[in-house]
């Protein structure tokens, strides 16, 4: 056969190898490219600098709560206040005496020996014949009082006593509510610290995808919205740094003045978090009812002083028998002295019309009563929600922590696959963008539920707890 005539069946044969050749290079994916390392360095990214004053544990905390709470100076100063009042109450129960003395002289006639207040004396017949007073005089007179029957100063010693109970039972219970304060103080400073920390890699990241979309702009792969629509996450990224750090140097504010501090206190890195929980159960127990709750027996013993008080003002209408017992002596010649008189009597007083000066006192003491009927009633109330959440807020923090794992999870994944994307030029800066900002937010969202959960199991066990320093 003549080329000429073998030229065409050549071309016939090779037509389907150059065209599977060519179907074979369409079908083969191209090698991705190599993935885009961005180095960012900006001074935002410093650390945030910790605080002059730091504690370093849960102990060397609550001591500085000790010496330096003034809630605590307070509380303490109302218990002494109410000890007082009782020792007051009762000095009206107890014996009183008195002794009063004076030296008197008549400067018209001094010779004449006068008491003092005026009035002259004579001769003093004695057991060898009479005794002249001295002139000047000197007298003394003693005297001494004794209640034996009065309901009213007993329910008023009784009112005193439950008063006392009561700001007992609240020094305990700022002993419990200062624990709780300081415990949620150091979680949220702790939590703030971490916050801090995680702007921070949020910032970084949001850089890395700007120089990302810078270098995509460069070789013409993307637009110049797609580079602005990276800045602007970027600055969204700073905007949330600086919120973030302003929280840290307000929790750190509020740690100085639970600790009693003029100025801001940090947390040192060796703080155990963890331990807390076991920390506060040293210095704490568990009620065995909730009714035992201390800041709920103080409003349940005012009631008590108030509605003693009320049975004192009301028993006021009543007679009161009491002794009573006085002695009157005086220098004389030959000396020292003698007694002229001592006497005993029992002494019943029946009040008849005092102006309605009672009648309006038994009126402000029943007032009293029902405004602390009504406190009682509320602090009741709002204990019982405040356990019920407590012992809710423990489990709801568990499920918000378990979906904000996940959500984090997922979020990453995300960000990785949509960079990925972007990088191999599949993506849009859209995507990149939120991606980036929901992969921010699940950090801080799982870092927040975190602290969360330490701060729930806290209240759980502090709000049904006594603390006894």
């Amino acid at each position: 056969m003549s080329l000429k005539h073998r030229l065409p069946l050549v071309i016939l044969l090779c037509v389907p190898a150059v065209a599977a050749a060519q179907e074979t290079r369409e079908s083969s994916p191209l090698p991705a490219p190599p993935r885009f390392e961005a180095r960012v360095d900006d001074p935002m990214l410093a650390p945030m600098p910790p605080a002059e004053a730091q504690v370093g544990s849960w102990d060397e905390a609550l001591g500085l709560v000790r010496q330096r709470s003034t809630d605590l100076r307070f509380a303490e100063s109302q218990v002494t206040r109410a000890r007082g009042q009782w020792r007051q109450a009762l000095s009206g129960l107890l014996p009183n005496g008195s002794i009063s003395g004076g030296v008197a002289l008549d400067l018209l006639n001094p010779g004449n020996p006068v008491v003092s207040g005026g009035g002259s004396v004579g001769a003093i017949a004695g057991g060898g014949g009479s005794i002249t007073p001295t002139t000047p005089l000197g007298s003394a007179n003693a005297s001494v009082n004794l209640a034996l029957v009065d309901v009213s100063a007993w329910q008023g010693l009784a009112a005193a006593n439950a008063a006392e109970d009561a700001a007992e039972a609240s020094l305990q219970d700022v002993h419990r509510r200062l624990t709780q304060g300081l415990a949620q103080a150091l979680v949220a400073t702790v939590a703030a610290e971490r916050a801090a920390e995680l702007n921070r890699v949020g910032l970084r990241q949001a850089l890395e995808r700007y120089a990302l979309a810078t270098r995509s702009l460069e070789l013409g792969a993307s637009t110049q919205l797609d580079a602005v629509r990276v800045a602007q996450d970027v600055a969204v990224a700073r905007e949330a740094l600086v919120a973030g750090d302003e929280a840290l140097r307000r929790a750190r504010e509020a740690l100085g003045i639970a600790l009693g501090q003029e100025g801001p206190v940090g947390v040192s890195p060796d703080f155990q978090l963890d331990g807390l929980v076991s920390a506060t159960q040293n210095q704490c127990a568990p009620l065995s009812a909730l009714t035992e709750r201390r800041d709920l027996v103080a409003s349940a013993k005012r009631l008590e002083a108030a509605e003693r008080n009320r049975a004192a003002a009301r028993a006021g209408y009543l007679p009161r028998l009491g002794l009573q017992s006085s002695a009157f002596g005086l220098t004389t010649r030959p000396g020292p002295g003698r007694i002229l008189t001592w006497n005993l009597a029992a002494v019943l007083t029946v009040p008849i019309w005092e102006g309605g000066r009672r009648e309006g006192l038994v009126q402000e003491r029943q007032a009293d009563v029902e405004a602390a009927e009504q406190t009682y009633e509320q602090a009741r109330r709002d204990l019982s929600v405040e356990a019920a959440r407590s012992r809710r807020g423990v489990e709801v923090a568990e499920d918000l922590l378990r979906t904000a794992v996940e959500a984090r999870e997922l979020a990453d994944q995300t960000d990785r696959l949509t960079r990925r994307s972007f990088e191999v030029g599949r993506g849009s800066s859209l995507e990149l963008v939120q991606s980036g900002a929901a992969l921010r937010r699940a950090e801080l969202a799982v870092a927040l539920r975190e602290f969360e959960l330490v701060q729930a199991r806290l209240d759980a066990f502090l709000t049904e707890a006594k603390c006894d320093w």
